[in-house]
């Protein structure tokens, strides 16, 4: 499962950093036959490779033969993963459905559709690799329940994600302005993410014992028993749940929920029906261990600090990418999708790199804390040695066998024995992981808010990871690859965005208006397109240009307090008098300052009002934008001036 959390996630970042292509090389059906093709390449590999390890698993010991079975089982998930991000980046799937615009409010939709092609190719390799897991370890469940059993193992780790994406969905289309802006800004990111984060925390388990069908441990020995030891550590819970994975055959036990109301213990029948009572009682005190160890809580940490090295990531893809753009410029490549490309790397890259050792080193440390939890309950630890050397006799894998969540059940093993002799070894253990953790959170609270200050300034105002910041190399490569420009729209957008950084805002008028020639549908697409050409025609003095595409992209975003703003703008200052409107001006301003009381928003509707005759009231407007922002205090107190003496004038 764990390994899979990993695989599921680059599986989200290869959807998310996806960036279609204007001219797609393929058809709808060229694309589909390929995407055909490529699953059934897939599948026969596939099964090609489980054939040949069935065949010759009767020549290799146990041993040999779990390590040939993990092995591949881990090499082909990884290769599913490398299907999925050809049938993405390569055969363009989401443009087609894009194109239909069936899910443009909702785009979660389209990416659990994509995911599902994902979990697909996964299930494909567990109905497969079925024949060879029966005959290695003797395993007596049907196919059906194989396969169903990863697969529920597996999906609730998209149940978190799935939800705040639909509420991140609904936000957006909701017909509010403010919840938007704050879904748009960095921290109300960040806090719309923990708040969800300690949510699902809370409410997942009850989902997720329903996914899996749990059902309650009726009333007995081993249900009072149970209660009996959660009674004297003082632990609560909601319920304590058989867990019918894998048909409840593997000898295993877990706990869920970080709030009581909400957690649960669960149990599988195989770890009743094999493990003596004592047994039992110590692999209930493991999993207690974790709750007053606090690990649950503290999994939810290492959720927030995975979300700050986002920050340093984007930072040395940023790096990179600036570094290589002139290469990228001299090969002729798409430098928004090698950009991309790029930045897909680092990202997954740091994902392997932070699930993988920095929270497998403390998963690893957690569960030997969990070990050792027993022995605050029990004098002797050896009913829990008992248990290990069972789970290595029912499972067929070696007692030896490395993980990356777990330490080895041998050195699980050897560890309890060095602490029974020596109880010094639990101390020294507990004290090892306190350490980690002081470490950890030192080193985020001093490394992440100086990440995400740079990130926020560097990244936002350079935007050095996307195709805007190309720098001078720009203008000389694309100027001497006229070519280029006249017959791709994107390359044309290259120079408008390049030349309207450098101020320059006739040359971005001129070669945005080629962009847009050359594809007229990207409007469609990209309706935020009117916002950025009002702003270039305003600056190079086109006020009749800039009102049209304002108004453009009023329609399409009516409750935006900044195009209205920006549109009353130009309404109330042109010379223009074929555009000039100052009434409606007042109207559109007073509606923009409802939505948002900005000191330049209210500057506006202080010009309005003085058009419209309302001086007194714009003064009184015009000192409010004074104490909102005395930074640009100089502009205003021109306004008021002005405003003041129009006052006087006028009562004289």
């Amino acid at each position: 499962m764990f390994a899979n959390f990993i695989y599921f996630i680059i599986a989200l970042l290869i959807l998310t950093l996806y960036q279609p292509k204007e001219k797609l090389e393929f058809s709808f059906f060229q694309a589909g036959f390929f995407f055909v093709l490529l699953t059934a390449l897939f599948a026969f590999f596939t099964r090609y490779q489980f054939k040949r390890l069935l065949i010759k698993s009767s020549t290799g010991s146990l041993h040999t033969q779990d390590n040939w079975f993990t092995l591949l089982l881990t090499r082909h998930s990884i290769l599913a993963l490398i299907f999925f991000a050809v049938s993405i980046w390569v055969l363009h799937l989401p443009a087609y459905l894009d194109a239909t615009g069936l899910f443009a409010d909702f785009p979660t939709v389209s990416t659990l559709l994509f995911l599902f092609i994902f979990v697909g190719h996964l299930v494909i390799v567990w109905y497969i690799a079925y024949d060879a897991h029966r005959a290695i370890y003797q395993s007596n469940i049907s196919r059906k329940e194989y396969v169903y059993s990863n697969l529920a193992f597996n999906i609730p780790i998209l149940i978190p994600w799935a939800l705040l994406s639909a509420i991140t969905d609904i936000i957006q289309v909701l017909p509010f302005e403010w919840p938007r802006y704050l879904l748009n800004h960095k921290l109300g990111q960040l806090g719309l993410f923990l708040v969800f984060l300690f949510v699902t925390a809370t409410l997942a388990p009850e989902l997720i014992t329903r996914f899996w069908r749990c059902r309650p441990l009726e009333p007995g020995p081993e249900r009072t028993r149970i209660e009996s030891i959660c009674k004297r550590a003082d632990v609560r819970y909601a319920n304590i749940v058989y867990w019918p994975i894998f048909g409840g055959r593997m000898i295993t036990a877990g706990v869920m929920g970080v709030v009581s109301r909400f957690r649960y213990i669960l149990v599988t029948d195989a770890l009743l029906r094999m493990l003596h009572p004592d047994e039992v009682d110590q692999v209930i005190a493991h999993e207690i261990g974790h709750v007053k160890r606090k690990h649950l809580l503290l999994y939810i940490l290492f959720f927030i600090g995975f979300m700050f090295t986002w920050y340093p990531l984007f930072l040395v893809s940023a790096a990179i990418i600036k570094f290589i753009s002139p290469w990228i410029l001299a090969l002729g490549l798409p430098i928004m999708i090698v950009s991309y490309g790029v930045q897909a790397v680092v990202l997954i890259l740091g994902v392997v790199i932070y699930f993988r050792y920095i929270f497998g080193y403390f998963m690893r440390n957690f569960e030997r804390q969990a070990d050792l939890y027993v022995f605050d309950l029990f004098p002797s630890i050896q009913p829990l040695i008992n248990t290990f050397y069972k789970i290595v006799a029912s499972s067929g894998q070696p007692a030896d066998k490395p993980n990356w969540h777990h330490f080895s059940i041998q050195q699980r093993v050897d560890y309890l024995r060095q602490s029974q002799a020596s109880p010094s070894w639990i101390k020294r253990h507990n004290n090892k992981v306190k350490k980690s953790l002081i470490a950890y959170v030192f080193v985020m609270l001093i490394a992440s808010p100086v990440f995400f200050y740079f990130s926020w300034t560097y990244l936002s105002e350079n935007q050095v990871y996307s195709d805007v910041d190309i720098t001078a190399q720009v203008e000389t490569y694309l100027n001497t690859k006229t070519d280029l420009v006249m017959q791709d729209s994107k390359y044309a957008f290259y120079l408008g965005q390049y030349y309207a950084l450098k101020k320059n805002y006739i040359l971005a008028g001129k070669y945005y208006e080629l962009g847009l020639k050359l594809n007229p549908d990207i409007l469609s697409r990209n309706g935020e397109i009117y916002l950025i050409l009002g702003n270039i025609y305003f600056e190079a003095n086109h006020h009749r240009k800039a009102v049209y595409a304002w108004e453009q992209a009023l329609k399409l975003f009516p409750d935006n307090a900044e195009i209205m703003n920006s549109l009353a703008w130009v309404l109330a200052i042109t010379e223009d008098q074929k555009i000039a409107d100052p009434v409606r001006a007042l109207e559109l301003v007073s509606k923009a300052v409802n939505l948002k009381r900005a000191s330049h928003i209210l500057d506006t509707y202080a010009e309005a009002l003085y058009l419209n005759g309302r001086i007194e009231e714009a003064i009184k407007i015009e000192e409010e934008a004074i104490e909102l922002d005395p930074k640009n205090m100089l502009i205003f107190k021109k306004q008021l001036i002005k405003f003041q003496k129009a006052a006087s004038t006028k009562n004289k």
